[in-house]
């Protein structure tokens, strides 16, 4: 072996341990970095997931960080010491991007253990609940996302078709195959896979056709993936307005006469003579199966305060480009209460505020929450944080803040605290929560 072969081998020696160290210095570097995101998180309570979430098995990671690039959400997920790890579990909305990008398997986008959520139903591979014969899909059964709603309808409503097949019965008078209650994505995709399988099927809904949809501000961009639409066809754009959406589901129920009727809240569902028997604010229904597809927002929450029943106060915010000139207060620390109030600080002339109860965002879209501290840093908005409603008057809204009452000038209020889901309902009905999977009827 000659000098310069010596050398040449030295000089790599010594290059590569260099790039060792400084590869392992930042890593050690992202990882401190990222424990730091991870107590922020933990401090706020954005650690947590709300529904589904990456599930991560540390054993077979190998640290290539594919995840964390493919995550439209950008900071669900962290390396820590080398291997991928939830970071913002409450910001994951279920795109899947991660699992689908990880080479090694190591990720799966689910629940995880739901024995011990209360707020989440047993329910089976079908999407059946303990209730035999009544189904749970969409938001309700804790899974986000259009593309997943869509896909939990159509499985609901083909495991109906295929037991009704299994089990034929003569047609019973005023007894239809199966009644979908909600008129959401979920809902009107297992209505709309009823009509292509030759179901007598009907849907009820308390909202207008659309649901959750419906109530978003004016042309607000709805991720949805690519996802088949039964009688509509694919849609194969990553994002939709919120109009072309509407557009398209009435369009569909319009030209194939599904039969949707809104204004019907559920009062109650318990079998009666052999078939299921749902009690509405409109009147009694009666059907083989039922599919619920309620959504998990419920009833919107009330303050409590005084001059709430003011006509000036909303708890949805439909279209801001009606709204100009004027001083408004938007109340709310989550994305709904965020979106409205910057869309409504984009119109000429409002004056907005934003007040929220806990002195940081915790559970923002990170695109979110870095519009509104941009808007409040250029004062196209107020940031009031912490502050609470202490009661709505004449011409104003009194807040706590700081310890001392603020009298801020007001024509419109729009409270965003969340809604009220129909837990306490489904399980007056029977439908289980946590524990498992659902018993599957026969």
């Amino acid at each position: 072996m000659d000098a310069t072969t010596v050398a040449v081998g030295v000089a790599l020696g010594a290059t590569l341990l260099f790039v060792g160290r400084w590869q392992s210095r930042l890593e050690k570097e992202r990882s401190e970095e990222n424990r730091g995101r991870l107590k922020e998180a933990k401090a706020k309570g954005a650690d947590k997931a709300i529904a589904q979430y990456p599930l991560i098995d540390a054993a077979l990671c190998i640290g290539c960080g594919s995840c964390i690039a493919a995550c439209p959400e950008h900071d669900v997920i962290g390396l820590l010491d080398g291997v991928a790890a939830v970071i913002h579990g409450s910001h994951c909305v279920g795109h899947g991007k991660c699992e689908e990008a990880c080479p090694v398997g190591a990720i799966k986008v689910g629940l995880g253990d739901v024995s011990k959520r209360a707020d989440i139903p047993a329910l089976s591979d079908a999407m059946e609940s303990s209730v035999p014969g009544v189904y749970v899909v969409g938001e309700l059964g804790g899974i986000a996302l259009i593309r997943n709603a869509v896909t939990q309808g159509l499985l609901a409503m083909e495991d109906i078709a295929r037991r009704l097949k299994a089990e034929p019965r003569p047609k019973a008078a005023g007894v239809s195959d199966v009644l979908v209650v909600g008129a959401g994505p979920s809902g009107l995709a297992a209505a709309f896979r009823a009509k292509e399988l030759g179901l007598d099927a009907a849907v009820v809904s308390l909202d207008d056709v659309g649901g959750t949809i419906r109530k978003y501000p004016r042309r607000k961009l709805t991720l949805i993936q690519e996802v088949r639409i039964p009688l509509y066809g694919p849609m194969k754009s990553g994002e939709y307005e919120k109009e072309h959406l509407l557009e398209m589901l009435e369009g569909t129920i319009a030209k194939h006469a599904v039969s949707v009727k809104t204004g019907e809240g559920l009062l109650s569902i318990a079998p009666a003579d052999g078939a299921l028997e749902t009690k509405t604010t409109a009147g009694v229904h009666r059907s083989r199966f039922v599919v619920l597809a309620l959504g998990r927002r419920g009833t919107p929450r009330r303050l409590g305060v005084p001059g709430e029943e003011s006509d000036r106060v909303f708890y949805q915010l439909m279209d801001a480009a009606t709204y100009t000139g004027q001083k408004i207060l938007v109340v709310g620390g989550g994305d709904s209460a965020v979106e409205a109030a910057l869309g409504l600080a984009n119109q000429p002339g409002n004056a907005v505020t934003l007040s929220y109860r806990k002195p940081d965002f915790f559970r923002l879209k990170p695109r979110n929450e870095e519009r509104v501290r941009r808007a409040a840093a250029e004062r196209k908005l107020t940031l009031l944080l912490p502050s609470e409603v202490v009661r709505f008057e004449a011409g104003a809204a009194v807040l706590a803040c700081a310890g001392a009452e603020k009298r801020l000038p007001n024509d419109w209020a729009f409270v965003f605290a969340g809604g009220d889901p129909p837990f306490p309902l489904l399980q007056k009905i029977g439908v289980r929560f946590g524990g498992g999977p659902a018993a599957r009827a026969a």
